[in-house]
């Protein structure tokens, strides 16, 4: 090959290499664009398959419950502090609002004589407590004595009427029962549990005037009445809470509630020269009232129970007095002596005769009390069982 023919072959065989590396790096680049512009366009789509989607959407939906619920909450605590501030700042209504519920009207009809000496069927009306869910109704025995027939007004406007299941006169405590099974029972508290001060809401229905409130404060404990009143045959009436909430006749057998809206009392009687209000109020404490009340539905009548002893004050002596002892009976037995000082039973310590009674109506025919006796100076413990009241002993 001569010089001019191989310097002509080496330019051309030097241009195809020149385009096919051209072609190359082209190629390369197109691949290199398509895969990055591929990758942004999938990005946007963001392609997901249908399972995918409703896991999405579940979990979206679960997020905008759990935030409603956090949202509910938050609003119920809010009004729980709202509900709470208000409370505090009228606690009276708080308390109708739950006790209300639970108090009934209770009209009667006795046959009485007229001022002419006939006789006929007179109104009489007064209030109740509701006791059980079951139908049960504690009331003052004085609001259904002698009643040929008892109806019963509650709260949510249905009357009924009721029959008597017994009758405790000593302690002015009855039950009585509708059939209803639907009833909200009140919550009771016990008077170990009050204090002179305490907030005192009296409901029921003074003169007829269903559902009345009224409210003062716990103005003593413990008070014994029956020598001022000289209330015969009521020898169980003690322990009594004053209160200066408004009572008036009606009221009888209605509830004495504290500030939690539980009952501590049953109000039973007033002491007023116009046998209206005058700030004199007088609740049978919850604990008395309740036992009475579980033996009449039990038994069909009370069993208070007893020690077997006559017993008298002196004020001059702390203390129960006892002047009397009846053989047979569990103090004789436990070598109880007259003229022993009873000054505390089960630890309580006794003012008068009327404290040692009071405590033990509040237990049961079975029960034991612990005494402690004053006698020559010493002191002695004795445990006492209690027993039934025989006819025509004493306590």
């Amino acid at each position: 090959m001569d010089e001019n023919n191989y310097i002509k072959y080496n330019r051309s065989s030097n241009f195809l290499r020149g385009c096919l590396i051209a072609l190359i790096a082209i190629l390369i680049l197109i691949i290199v664009a398509g895969a990055i512009f591929g990758t942004i366009y999938l990005r946007k789509l963001q392609i997901v398959s249908p399972t995918e989607e409703r896991i999405e959407e579940t979990v979206e939906e679960q997020e905008t419950i759990k935030e409603q619920e956090i949202t509910k909450e938050e609003t119920s605590k809010e009004q729980e502090i709202v509900k709470s501030e208000a409370n505090l700042a009228n606690p009276v209504a708080a308390v109708a609002k739950k006790v209300q519920p639970s108090v009934v009207n209770i009209t009667v009809e006795v046959i009485q004589q007229d001022i002419f000496g006939r006789e006929g069927l007179f109104p009489g009306v007064g209030s109740g407590v509701i006791f059980s869910k079951d139908g049960y109704i504690l009331t003052n025995n004085h609001v259904v004595e002698n009643a040929e027939s008892i109806e019963v007004a509650f709260f949510d406007g249905e009357t009924m009427e009721a029959e008597l299941i017994g009758t405790e006169p000593r302690a002015d405590i009855a039950v009585i029962r509708v059939d209803r099974k639907d009833l909200k029972p009140a919550e009771f508290v016990s008077v170990k549990d009050i204090e002179v001060g305490d907030l005192a809401v009296a409901i029921g229905s003074p003169f007829g005037f269903q559902q009345t409130v009224t409210s003062g404060v716990v103005s003593a404990l413990g008070r014994e009445i029956l020598e001022l009143l000289e209330y015969e045959g009521k020898d169980f009436l003690v322990d009594l809470i004053q209160t200066d909430a408004a009572i008036n006749m009606g009221n009888s057998g209605g509830a004495l509630a504290n500030i939690e809206g539980k009952v501590m009392g049953i109000n039973t009687i007033i002491v007023s020269p116009t046998q209206t209000y005058a700030g004199l109020g007088f609740a049978i404490p919850s604990d008395i009232a309740t036992n009475i009340a579980n033996q009449l539905i039990k038994y069909g009548k009370s069993k208070l129970p007893i020690i077997g002893v006559g017993l008298r004050t002196d004020p001059n002596i702390p203390g129960a007095i006892v002047y009397q002892l009846y053989e047979d009976l569990p103090a004789y037995r436990s070598g109880i002596k007259v003229n022993d000082v009873i000054t505390k039973c089960n630890n309580i310590v006794l003012r008068t005769h009327l404290d040692l009674i009071a405590e033990i109506i509040k237990h049961n025919v079975g029960d034991k009390v612990e005494l402690e006796i004053q006698r020559d100076g010493k002191v002695i413990k004795t445990t006492v069982e209690l027993v039934d009241t025989p006819p025509g002993y004493g306590r």
